[in-house]
């Protein structure tokens, strides 16, 4: 996990002027965002609205197992940061979700000062507190940006597409 990790040139993080972009070379296809400020039902609406993307881009119907399961690990990073924007940060703003090929990004923006992080020591046994923990188990990379003098912050999380 990388929370301070500095953006490199190429990367799927957001614009130097704080605007998440989609990165250059990828398809406005592979590239989709989701209002999520004032709605109801966000979990499901994030999730649903990402299965339809990953249907859109081939990853669903899943050909294989493992497909199937990346499938869901991305449905569950999805639940987890928008759950924890809903549960500590006053809720989330907008969900993006890119594709390169090889990397999926998903972005949660909210309006929330806190900073997230995996519960330290990590109890499985007890209720509670295994969102980061679980985002930080299945993603390659995860972090937190902060745009200097604007309220809130991105959460993004990269996981691996399906070979």
């Amino acid at each position: 996990m990388s929370t301070t990790r500095r953006q490199q040139p190429g990367d799927l993080g957001p614009e130097p002027d704080g605007v998440v972009g989609v990165p250059p070379g990828t398809s406005a296809g592979h590239a989709r965002r989701l209002a999520l400020n004032g709605a109801s039902g966000i979990v499901p609406l994030a999730r649903d609205f990402t299965r339809q993307a990953l249907y859109d881009w081939g990853w669903l119907p899943a050909a294989s197992a493992d497909r199937r399961a990346a499938a869901e690990d991305v449905l569950l990073v999805v639940s987890e940061l928008v759950t924890n924007a809903c549960l500590h940060a006053e809720g989330p703003d907008e969900l993006t979700v890119v594709c390169d090929g090889k990397v999926l990004r998903l972005e949660v923006s909210d309006r929330g000062a806190g900073q997230p992080a995996p519960r330290t020591p990590h109890r499985a046994g007890r209720p509670g507190g295994h969102g980061m923990f679980i985002v930080q188990r299945l993603c390659l990379d995860w972090g937190v940006v902060r745009v200097p003098g604007a309220p809130g912050k991105t959460v993004w999380a990269e996981l691996a597409a399906p070979a």
